[in-house]
Formats: structure tokens, C-alpha cells, sequence
């Protein structure tokens, strides 16, 4: 327990560059706050409503805000099983908050612990590089930094979803794994099972990358049957049976009880109709009668579809491989080579003025090109030096272990299509990625050619500060 705790002492090295950070992250923490305390900061009778209906950051939800205000399962259980459990805690310290002041502080804690997570995210992420690749220290700085530079890092870190909370763990477990390679130890089980289960209580399929590290780190002991029934087998299935029972207990009520109301407003509103057909139709037939008034409500219902396929929050969603519990997540209609290009790779990394972090589920069209040609040139230069970090690090083990994590977000959202149509709001979860190419990069030249590639990285995250968050300082200011 004292090793691990130690992973959280900062570092001799480590000082200057963090307090810089810090102020960084509470700069942008102070903006966000600001944005929304005269809304948020007053005792309500129904946060869930008011969070939804007044925040709006692109695709981000305010979800955490509602449980930590008035704790229940907002989060869709099966993507995000344990993470209502997780804020139980902050929401309790709310609720002493409340009874002491009169005013809600979910703002605060909340923040507070999104400001942790974005503060030791970075610090593993510089130890990573510094300690693992063996960058020299101003190439571990600048490359933790031109990660932060990103678009969508720099938003995740203030916004109450749970992305930055993911990249953290994320972060955390390739550290670890990192640390365990070096020193040619494996991972235990226990520590397997922990990592797995905040990792995945976070996000179900993060946690996968958490087996990921153990086969990486522990090879051919992965296969081990000890290692595969009580690291990996044991706690998937009791996660899973866990989201199962919380869903019976928490959500299939409400959903029966969803499912009851709208049976019972369909049959009030085909009673109305009924009687308002029969008080005006001239038909006396009574089979005719019902023929005729079948075929009215089917003209009527398409109308009605043709209105809501219209909206955006439908118009915008791709038509899923089948429309089963989960395959109804999928999209095999979304262009892929565009949203590579505009979303993937774009937004995620460099904000769109135009439609400026509106959500594609009200406003913002799915694809949004950007107005200026220089954008795609820095998204050419960073996508070159990703493929080249990648070509350096070929035959580094340690680096297809942080691939690995890169390349199922790839098919979770780009096959799959999962969340394609705003997948830049997942980019904290693949972005991590391109640092430690780029790292890679930075190991294997030497002399000019290094220099070159230096000041082009460092003139890269230079212009994303500038951009991005002049561009999200306006957005936080209007």
C-alpha cells in the first residue's frame, strides 16, 4: 500500500514542471467554473433537469454533476458500471456542503477531482517519456505538453464527463506496466483486478486495456490458468453479472415504468383520434370504418417519423449493424475517411471555428470542414510524425503494449462505429498515443535532423495553445 501511494509523490525533477501544469489545469478550472456557479450553485429540486437543459459543451455530459448533487445511477450502467459507486463519496461531501452553506458545490468537488486526475494523467505521461523512453527532460516537457495542447485534453480536463478520469487510468496502467517491463516483473493478480475494475468501473471497455497490460508485461505467464481464471476470467464475469444486478435493481424499474407511461399515452392519444374519426367520418360500415382509421394512424405515425428522423439528435446517427442491446450502439453509415480527417484526427486535436463545440446531436453537423487550409497542414505534420514514430518504434515491445490501447479505440469507433459521429469527445482515450510515438521519434534521431524535428513539435504545440484555447476562452466567455 506504501509503494503504491509513493507513485503519487511528485518527483525533485518533476516540481517545476508541475506547479506549471497546475496553474495551467486551475487557469481553465476557474473559467469553467465561472461559466456555470450562478446557474449550478443553487439548491434544485431536479439536477438531472437543469444540468441536461443548461450546460452544453459539444457532446460532453453533465451527468457526474447530477449524481454528485443527487446520487443515483445516471450513467448508462453497461458502459459505465462502477462509476456512480465511485462518486458516492463526493456526493456525500456534497451533501455537508449543502447542509452548511445552502449552496450546491458540485462544481468544486467535482472539478477538484477532474483537476487531480488531469494533473497526475500529465505526470505519468512525462514519466513515461522520462523514465521509460529515456528522453532527455525538455523532450519529455514538451511532448507532455503537446498532448495538453490538444483540443479535446484541454476541454476533458474541466468538464464533468469521465474522459479525463479515463486517460489518468489509462495513463497509470501504462506506467505500471512500463515500470513492471523494466524491472522484469509481472503483474500480480491483484493488482490486475484492481486496476481492472476502477479502470473498467469507468468505462467497461477500458478495462479490456487492463488485460492488454497484463499479456504485454507478463507473456507467456498471461496463459497461466491462475493468471487467466482469477486475473482475467473471475473479474470480467463478476463485473459483468455486477452491471447485470445493477440494472435489474437501479434501471429496469424505471424502464418498465418508462415502457407503462408511453403504453398509456399511446392508447390515450389513439383514443382521442378514434373518437375525434368517428365524430367526423361519414363511413358506417363498421369494418370500414376501422380499415380507414388503421390506415389514418399509419399515415400519421409517418409523418411523425419523417418529422423525428428530421431532428438532429436522429438525423445525425448512423443506421447500426442491428438493434440489439448492444449492436444498436454501431454505425455502418457514417463516412469513415472523413471522420477521420474532420473528427478523428481533427476536432479531437484542433478545434472547427465554425459550429464551435456544439453538439452533434442538436446543431452541429457530423462533419464540419475547416475554413483555413493551415489546419490540415498541422494535421498532416502530426499524422507524419505519428506514422514515423511508429516506423522508430517498431520492435520496441513496450510500445505496441500503448499501441495495442490505440488500436481498439480504432476498432471500437472506427469499425464498430461506435460514437463515430462525435468520437472526438473519446480522443482522450487514443490521444495518448501520439506523444509516446512521437517519443520514439525523438530517440532514435540525433544531431540536425532531431533540431528540425524539435522546433516543429514545440512550433505544433505553440500554435494549438494559441488556437485552441484562444478559441475555447471565447466559447467559456460568451
Amino acid at each position: 500500500m506504501k509503494s503504491f501511494f509513493s507513485i503519487f509523490k511528485i518527483k525533485l525533477e518533476e516540481r517545476s514542471i508541475a506547479c506549471v501544469m497546475l496553474v495551467y489545469l486551475l487557469f481553465w478550472h476557474i473559467l469553467f467554473i465561472n461559466k456555470y456557479v450562478d446557474q449550478f450553485i443553487a439548491v434544485h429540486s431536479n439536477y438531472h433537469r437543469l444540468f441536461v437543459s443548461k450546460f452544453h459543451v459539444s457532446g460532453f455530459d453533465p451527468l457526474t454533476y447530477a449524481v454528485v448533487s443527487d446520487w443515483w445511477t445516471e450513467y448508462n450502467i453497461y458502459r459505465h458500471p462502477l462509476l456512480a459507486f465511485f462518486m458516492y463519496l463526493p456526493y456525500q461531501l456534497n451533501q455537508g456542503v449543502i447542509a452548511l452553506t445552502g449552496h450546491n458545490g458540485v462544481q468544486f468537488i467535482v472539478g477538484a477531482i477532474l483537476l487531480f486526475c488531469a494533473f497526475y494523467a500529465f505526470l505519468f505521461l512525462y514519466r513515461i517519456l522520462r523514465e521509460l523512453l529515456g528522453l532527455q527532460y525538455l523532450d519529455a516537457i514538451l511532448l507532455s505538453v503537446f498532448l495538453y495542447s490538444m483540443a479535446y485534453i484541454m476541454i476533458a480536463s474541466v468538464v464533468p464527463d469521465h474522459f479525463i478520469m479515463s486517460m489518468f487510468m489509462l495513463l497509470l496502467t501504462l506506467y505500471v506496466a512500463g515500470v513492471k517491463m523494466v524491472s522484469g516483473k509481472p503483474f500480480t493478480k491483484w493488482q490486475t483486478i484492481i486496476l481492472f475494475f476502477v479502470t473498467g468501473g469507468i468505462s467497461l471497455n477500458n478495462g479490456i486495456k487492463v488485460f492488454l497490460a497484463n499479456f504485454f508485461v507478463n507473456g507467456k505467464k498471461f496463459w497461466k490458468p491462475t493468471n487467466l481464471v482469477f486475473a482475467i476470467m473471475l473479474p470480467a464475469i463478476c463485473l459483468w453479472i455486477g452491471s447485470r444486478l445493477e440494472w435489474n435493481y437501479y434501471e429496469k424499474p424505471r424502464f418498465l415504468h418508462r415502457q407503462e407511461m408511453k403504453a398509456i399515452k399511446v392508447k390515450k392519444e389513439r383514443t382521442k383520434l378514434l373518437k375525434a374519426f368517428r365524430d367526423t367520418t361519414h363511413i358506417k360500415d363498421t369494418l370500414v370504418q376501422k380499415q380507414a382509421f388503421e390506415h389514418l394512424l399509419a399515415e400519421q405515425q409517418e409523418k411523425k417519423n419523417e418529422r423525428k428522423n428530421k431532428k438532429a439528435m436522429f438525423a445525425h446517427q448512423g443506421k447500426p449493424i442491428a438493434h440489439g442491446e448492444f449492436s444498436q450502439w454501431t454505425d455502418i453509415t457514417t463516412p469513415r475517411g472523413k471522420s477521420l480527417v474532420e473528427n478523428f484526427f481533427g476536432e479531437a486535436i484542433q478545434l472547427h471555428q465554425d459550429h464551435l463545440l456544439e453538439d452533434v446531436l442538436s446543431r452541429r453537423p457530423v462533419i464540419v470542414e475547416y475554413k483555413w487550409v493551415g489546419n490540415y497542414c498541422v494535421e498532416i505534420c502530426i499524422f507524419l510524425l505519428f506514422i514515423m514514430g511508429i516506423l522508430c518504434a517498431f520492435r520496441e515491445r513496450y510500445f505496441w503494449l500503448a499501441f495495442s490501447f490505440f488500436a481498439m479505440d480504432v476498432f471500437i469507433h472506427v469499425v464498430l462505429g461506435f460514437g463515430i459521429n462525435e468520437v472526438y469527445i473519446m480522443s482522450p482515450h487514443y490521444l495518448i498515443i501520439l506523444p509516446i510515438a512521437i517519443g520514439y521519434l525523438f530517440k532514435r534521431l540525433s544531431g540536425k535532423v532531431l533540431i528540425m524535428i524539435r522546433l516543429l513539435v514545440l512550433t505544433l504545440t505553440i500554435f494549438l495553445l494559441l488556437y485552441n484555447g484562444i478559441l475555447f476562452n471565447s466559447y467559456l466567455l460568451r
